[in-house]
């Protein structure tokens, strides 16, 4: 099986020199770059299968590096940051995103969130369009979702919330991102009306999927379909 290759872009080499360690360790082809600057026109030439990627970082920020990146390209992007009150920027429509880890962090546990990405882009890539999730197939065009083949009642937000966490198992999505994909008008709600939503779209699926609970809280960011 060919290597893998993630990109860590870190100012810090101690910081980027431990990951390079846990991540030959674990099988992955290993190339770090410690400017902003440089970082773009290097995935351009060698489509890495992952970067990890720091907020803060001499030439372009981890932010502006994230933009052009989503450009033209779909590689997925983990971001590093030690600034809490930035993972809801990092996790919005206009990042592009996949996950986030906070400094300081254990290799151990970035490694893991690799692997998660890395299986989630597969599972997606080989999963047909609405071939079902648990049970539940998703017809966009009728806007009905079913469990099991028997409908489930979703109101207009429900379905749409629905649609959303389905497209993407395991990522995390915010609570802002969630707004900006169910409110299709612009309307801006609180936090606690779009808890209100997910709690309803639970119960709605527990009453076909007794014990089971797939819709997880991410403490302090939102939600994701486990």
């Amino acid at each position: 099986m060919t290597e893998q290759t993630v990109l860590v872009v870190e100012d810090e080499p101690k910081i980027a020199a431990i990951m390079g360690d846990y991540l030959k360790n674990d099988g992955y082809d290993f190339h770090w770059i410690d400017n902003g600057n440089d970082v773009v026109e290097w995935v351009r030439e060698n489509s890495p299968d992952i970067i990890l990627l720091d907020l803060m970082l001499p030439g372009k920020d981890g932010l502006a590096i994230c933009r052009e990146l989503r450009t033209f390209s779909e590689v997925p992007i983990i971001m590093i940051t030690a600034r809490v009150e930035e993972i809801d920027r990092l996790l919005g429509l206009e990042m592009g995103a996949d996950d986030y880890v906070c400094k300081p962090f254990s290799p151990r546990e970035v490694i893991a969130r690799i692997k998660s990405v890395l299986r989630r882009i597969v599972r997606i890539a080989e999963t047909p369009p609405n071939s079902g999730y648990q049970g539940i197939a998703i017809d966009e065009s009728g806007f009905r979702a079913t469990i099991n083949d028997v409908a489930l009642e979703l109101t207009p937000v429900e379905f749409r919330l629905l649609n959303t966490l389905i497209s993407q198992p395991g990522r995390v999505f915010a609570r802002s991102q969630l707004m900006d994909k169910v409110y299709t008008d612009g309307r801006v709600v609180s936090d606690r009306t779009m808890d209100s939503h997910v709690k309803n779209l639970r119960q709605k699926i527990a009453h076909r999927l007794p014990d089971t609970d797939i819709i997880h809280s991410v403490y302090g960011v939102g939600y994701r379909l486990e």
